[in-house]
């Protein structure tokens, strides 16, 4: 009788783990247009929570830019709600500079082109479905 239980918890354990393993998994990718110039870096972040948005990204990445522009694609990326920010690293320092106000003085932008209005953009306006994978252009 033991060992009867001991299969069938090793059964189940191994059921549960392949219904995890087969979750579906997608590709954003990320394009990023019209920047100033080609000095610096672009940073694009990835946040897949309102409470985290702008402050602690669920997957992020730098790239070079060319051409004024620069693509990035995040892959592995599981069914559900994401939000998307980058910013033109143009002095090349590793943060988004600010003036004496608070407010940016290096190009950035949010998927859905979302904009802040006396401040940074809002979750709401940012966020998208990932059902499928998911090809994003954001202006600068």
């Amino acid at each position: 009788m033991n060992i009867l239980i001991k299969m069938t918890v090793i059964a189940l354990i191994s059921v549960i783990s392949f219904q995890l393993d087969a979750q579906e998994k997608y590709a954003i990718t990320v394009t990023v247009v019209e920047a100033d110039n080609n000095k610096g870096k672009m940073f694009i972040a990835l946040y897949n929570s309102e409470i985290d948005f702008l402050e602690t990204s669920y997957k992020g990445t730098m790239s070079k830019i060319e051409n004024k522009k620069c693509t990035v694609t995040f892959d592995d990326i599981p069914q559900g709600t994401y939000a998307v920010s980058i910013f033109h690293d143009e002095n090349d320092n590793g943060k988004l500079d600010t003036n004496f106000f608070g407010i940016p003085t290096e190009d950035y932008g949010c998927s859905n082109d979302a904009k802040g209005f006396m401040g940074p953009p809002k979750w709401a306006d940012a966020k998208f479905e990932l059902k499928d994978d998911k090809t994003l252009t954001i202006k600068l």
